[in-house]
């Protein structure tokens, strides 16, 4: 035999033996959740979006204005209809026929964004309190804008209540302390 040839071996703890001679491979992190991707992709356009301003801004410079005039930005990539107030669907929540209002940002999608945006600013070593998307500002815009696009559609936002949730135990509970209430 010489020294070319391969030996194959049909016991699997030879393979193991042998693995063992090689260098351990480094380990993948598991695969980051839907959130943690969205969460790095909205921090790292904020982080764009700030070094291409005309002067750049530092994440260490970045305030609440920063912050608004961001949201304001990424209007022009809404593809929400906000009906004009001198729009005849203004109001409406079907509207019979395309009109010339412009697309935005939906509320949602703002306050989700600015929801991840306020998490990757800690996580990044921000402090919450100089977080400038935590700041009151942010959350009157936020407000002013699900108001308007609520009124545009013609589809008010309400509260939800919370339910009183009747745990099946609680009311187990309650009659073995108190026999005499009578059973539902």
């Amino acid at each position: 035999m010489n020294s070319s040839s391969i030996i194959i071996s049909k016991d699997p703890s030879d393979h193991q033996a042998s693995a063992s001679n090689h260098p351990p491979q480094p380990q993948q992190p598991p695969p980051l959740s839907r959130y943690e991707s969205q969460k790095r992709r909205d921090w790292n356009t904020f982080g764009q979006y700030l070094k291409n301003q005309r002067p750049p801004v530092s994440l260490s410079q970045c305030n609440c204005n920063h912050v608004l005039e961001f949201l304001r930005y990424l209007d022009q990539f809404g593809k929400t209809k906000v009906h004009l107030h001198g729009c005849v669907f203004f109001g409406q929540p079907d509207p019979p026929a395309p009109c010339t209002c412009p697309l935005r940002q939906a509320w949602g999608s703002l306050d989700a964004l600015i929801g991840r945006l306020r998490a990757a600013y800690e996580e990044h070593g921000g402090s919450p309190e100089t977080n400038p998307f935590g700041n009151g500002a942010i959350r009157v815009y936020l407000r002013e804008v699900k108001d308007c696009q609520a009124k545009a559609r013609g589809i008010p936002y309400k509260k939800k209540k919370k339910r009183k949730i009747n745990h099946p135990l609680k009311a187990h509970d309650e009659l073995i302390k108190n026999p005499k209430l009578p059973s539902a």
